[in-house]
């Protein structure tokens, strides 16, 4: 395989930069296939629940899709929570980095903020206060966040649900994934 140059940034040539440039587009072209394989390894997540987290992550994302919701919000159900293994302490600000180039603001909000939401339903176990997320009602999306955990995330833990395979979304993410990124009308929800 070919390589650039340098040894120090500084050092690289157009041509260093041009050849980087079309690996980079590959690598981004390959993502789907990335977060396909990055969901699966969460079988093997965090314990405790009754189903893993590959399971809790499918019953989210069947949920928004029966619930009539549409791809960007089936995707982001389906990766919400893709950062509970590599940033447990800010797995919301994970999910939404990632889908934040190719989906509406909206949806990138409620995914950044889901974590603080979801603690409506438990906080207080914790002598915590469970609205937390009200400092956030004058925000746009404050009702979206509150929908997107009471009827997507908060209720996708039951082991007798039935929800779609993995396969079924594979074409969501490919659709999604494959945008350009960072269009203005798309991040801006136009």
């Amino acid at each position: 395989m070919k390589t650039v140059t340098f040894t120090a940034m500084i050092d690289g040539s157009a041509e260093d930069y041009q050849l980087l440039d079309r690996f980079e587009r590959d690598h981004i072209e390959a993502l789907p296939q990335r977060l396909t394989i990055a969901l699966m390894g969460m079988k093997d997540g965090l314990a405790g629940y009754k189903i893993n987290r590959l399971e809790h992550s499918l019953q989210a994302a069947t949920r928004a899709e029966r619930d009539g919701a549409d791809i960007e919000w089936i995707v982001a159900a389906l990766l919400h929570d893709l950062g509970d293994d590599l940033a447990p302490l800010n797995h919301a600000q994970y999910a939404a980095s990632i889908v934040k180039p190719y989906v509406r603001a909206e949806v990138t909000w409620a995914v950044n903020m889901h974590g603080l939401f979801q603690e409506f339903y438990y906080a207080h176990h914790f002598g915590k206060d469970p609205n937390g997320r009200d400092q956030y009602q004058s925000h746009p999306f404050y009702l979206s966040c509150i929908n997107f955990c009471a009827r997507w995330d908060q209720p996708s833990f039951d082991p007798d649900y039935e929800n779609l395979p993995l396969d079924h979304f594979v074409p969501m993410l490919e659709t999604v994934f494959s945008r350009e990124p960072f269009v203005p009308d798309i991040i801006a929800g136009h």
